[in-house]
């Protein structure tokens, strides 16, 4: 475990070749045919939403959370969530969970889903979608598709495709 003092901020643009250089590492090229990529491919993440984790000014972790539409109701898209690999089981990607949930919640926003592992996921409050429910753009595992209400409730007013924001 490292021992420096580690930062969670606001992502800025002057984190971007960063962040995208870490993702990059992490996901490799094929990280653009992911169904969650399509839900974010040409809309800008919230800045509000989206936070990096700085280590004596190097960027080792980077979540971003992304608006989009389900059915005719605007909800969130977090991801990606990517933690430096010389950091990893540091606790860094459960701070960085932890801040975006908060944040999302304290702005109101109703709904966040993602695709990732129910059990990583799970302590954030994110839990499997109900078949059928949510329908993603391209091939997806429907065990993978996990929301988190942000309003006690809100997971049932959402139903139908999702899709990029606009």
């Amino acid at each position: 475990m490292n021992t420096s003092e580690l930062i969670i901020t606001p992502e800025l643009c002057c984190h971007d070749d960063a962040v995208e250089a870490l993702a990059a590492k992490a996901f490799g090229p094929g990280r653009f045919a992911r169904t969650a990529f399509r839900l974010r491919e040409g809309v800008a993440h919230e800045d509000s939403l989206s936070f990096v984790a700085l280590r004596d000014n190097l960027l080792v972790g980077s979540v971003r959370v992304t608006r989009i539409m389900i059915g005719d109701r605007t909800a969130l898209v977090l991801g990606p969530l990517v933690v430096s690999p010389s950091f990893k089981n540091d606790g860094i990607g459960t701070k960085l969970m932890t801040e975006s949930v908060k944040a999302a919640k304290n702005q109101d926003h109703e709904l966040v889903i993602l695709v990732g592992d129910e059990p990583y996921y799970r302590p954030f409050g994110f839990k499997r979608v109900p078949a059928g429910q949510i329908i993603l753009p391209g091939p997806v595992d429907p065990a993978r598709i996990l929301y988190c209400e942000l309003q006690e409730g809100s997971g049932k007013l959402f139903c139908g495709s999702a899709r990029a924001y606009s």
